[in-house]
């Protein structure tokens, strides 16, 4: 496991993105992976570094926004997932995998949160996670393993988020190579 932190910001404006940014970065020794706009003109920061540093920079940001539309600080973040925020994805030919579990949560934040939990209380890898445009703000994670695991993982997922904080999830047993092609495409959001 990580030892450092991630990190994440979503707010309404880019003019106080920046502004956080330039904050965050003269309070603490924190990395910003990536800033950008997502849909729907909702501006998202995510960073890292030691807890210490990350949990200054974060009270910071927050004193200054009042009130972000979303915000995550995850203590030892799962490696995985920064992988998967990185664009990385974990791609195996059809008939390799015994099932797929879909997460899409209803915030971005939310979608760190599930899939942080999911990797580290069940025996599933992380095929990927997208925050991309064409979401309306959402993202979605896609984890795989024995079916009785990924099940496990989803429900997981949803017991961290709440039935609230979840749009959908779905398992698909033995998927077909036509439809594990489509599993992820180009997206803006890439650290």
């Amino acid at each position: 496991m990580s030892t450092d932190t991630l990190a994440l910001l979503e707010l309404d404006s880019v003019a106080t993105g920046l502004r956080c940014i330039d904050l965050m970065v003269k309070q603490a020794p924190i990395q910003i992976l990536e800033a950008n706009l997502v849909e729907p003109g909702h501006f998202l920061i995510l960073y890292s570094g030691p807890l210490a540093a990350v949990e200054e920079s974060h009270r910071v940001a927050m004193a200054f926004v009042d009130t972000p539309l979303d915000n995550v600080l995850l203590p030892m973040a799962h490696p995985a997932l920064l992988d998967g925020l990185r664009g990385e994805t974990l791609l195996l030919a059809a008939d390799s995998y015994d099932c797929l579990g879909v997460v899409e949560p209803k915030t971005i934040a939310g979608a760190m949160l599930a899939c942080d939990r999911s990797l580290k209380d069940t025996y599933v890898d992380l095929c990927g996670i997208r925050i991309q445009g064409g979401l309306g703000g959402r993202s979605y994670f896609v984890v795989h393993g024995a079916q009785h695991d990924v099940e496990e993982s989803l429900a997981v997922a949803t017991e961290r988020l709440g039935e609230e904080g979840i749009h959908n999830t779905e398992c698909i047993a033995r998927p077909h190579e036509e439809m594990v092609r489509w599993l992820f495409r180009q997206y803006p959001f890439s650290v």
